[in-house]
């Protein structure tokens, strides 16, 4: 096990008044989950809060957060916290007075089970990614018993959990995500060229992007085909797909060697661009000027709300969260179904008019439902709710 970033002399010293929280994500992974516990942490410490970390050595979650500005409490795995390492985290927590535990996967919620074992705190786990098969069975009913609060991203996952977990409906609430939103005028003279300067593009290529884990849920494949249904017909555009291309950048590997091949096989190989990960994700996204996030089953789509902070039009799928999430702000399309995707895109391509209004509203719609600080101002109400009512 390691320690990272601030020392105990320092947490003491900044603002006992609040509570402490941890957040437990163990993931190897790299997605929106696995971001949510630094990108909140980096908010909580600007506002004051102690906040601190328990993840997996050398992953990128602990990288995150100690970049957050968080102190992490690392292991090897899960399983070296079943036993005495257990007793040496849970002194950790009590030496920094940590009362609040918020956990991220649902396979963390026994650690924070374990750790209300040896001293109670006000336990949230979000639910990020839809429960799909009921958990009502013996263990999940013990483990969940120590969960005080359950926050869904979703009104699709608000239902879901009501149906599938065994917590009472009263500790189960719905907490949209939200994302850095700033708040400027978009126009053609100041949209960054990038991506164009970097293919060799023109600076009035038309982009169709994507963003997302590399894998079948996330429709790049589909979109791809799509994609080439009408390429011919719109020659100025483009499209580029990004997120990481190998596992240790989450993608399903399978699945990425097979699109690679797809788009490498392409009659329109030249135009389409598997960009791989991006740390200027949201940069990249005010360059296009159509997003498509043809997802499966989406149980939130924190790239849909990136992509309304970047003015941008979007296309998504009918299913899932989406349709919660843009309203009508977005063209529709059917998942798995590139004729459909293809039409969905067209929409925007033959109507200009269309494009500019939807991506302006889309725009407003997320600085007024889903900043990052309007998401954070209603966790700490959560939180501070919680932790009076476990100390009452």
């Amino acid at each position: 096990m390691g320690h990272k970033n601030a020392t105990s002399d320092t947490v003491k010293m900044r603002n006992d008044d609040k509570p402490a929280i941890l957040h437990i994500c163990l993931s190897t992974g790299w997605g929106g989950l696995e971001m949510y516990p630094s990108r909140m942490g980096k908010e909580f410490v600007a506002h004051g809060y102690r906040v601190f970390g328990l993840a997996t050595e050398n992953s990128r979650v602990a990288n995150a957060m100690t970049d957050a500005g968080m102190e992490v409490f690392t292991v090897s795995k899960k399983s070296a916290l079943f036993g005495t390492t257990l007793i040496a985290l849970n002194r950790w927590l009590k030496a920094r007075n940590v009362q609040i535990v918020h956990c991220h996967k649902s396979g963390d919620i026994l650690i924070s089970a374990l750790l209300n074992l040896l001293q109670p705190r006000f336990t949230v786990f979000t639910e990020h990614m839809g429960v799909k098969r009921p958990k009502k069975d013996i263990y999940h009913r013990w483990v969940y018993r120590h969960v005080d609060q359950v926050l869904s991203i979703s009104n699709e996952t608000y239902q879901r959990n009501i149906k599938a977990l065994p917590v009472p409906t009263d500790k189960i609430e719905r907490l949209w995500l939200g994302t850095y939103i700033e708040n400027k005028t978009f126009s053609e003279a100041t949209r960054p060229h990038i991506l164009a300067d970097e293919y060799g593009l023109a600076h009035d290529t038309r982009f169709i992007g994507s963003v997302g884990r590399i894998c079948d849920g996330k429709g790049q494949a589909d979109l791809l085909a799509g994609f080439e249904l009408i390429a011919d017909a719109y020659p100025d555009t483009h499209l580029v797909l990004i997120g990481g291309l190998n596992g240790d950048e989450g993608a399903d590997i399978a699945f990425s060697e097979a699109l690679q091949t797809q788009a490498n096989a392409s009659p329109f190989a030249s135009r389409i661009h598997l960009a791989g990960y991006r740390s200027n994700v949201s940069t990249l996204l005010e360059e296009m000027q159509i997003v498509c996030l043809p997802y499966w089953n989406e149980a939130f789509g924190l790239t849909a709300i990136e992509a309304m902070a970047q003015n941008c039009a979007i296309v998504v799928s009918d299913t899932g969260a989406l349709p919660e999430i843009l309203e009508d702000t977005g063209v529709y399309c059917k998942p798995q179904d590139p004729a459909s995707i293809a039409e969905a895109l067209k929409q925007y391509l033959d109507d200009s008019t269309l494009l500019a209004t939807n991506a302006k509203n889309a725009y407003q719609r997320a600085l007024t439902h889903f900043s990052m600080l309007g998401h954070a101002d209603n966790l700490e109400q959560i939180y501070l709710r919680g932790v009076a009512a476990k100390n009452a």
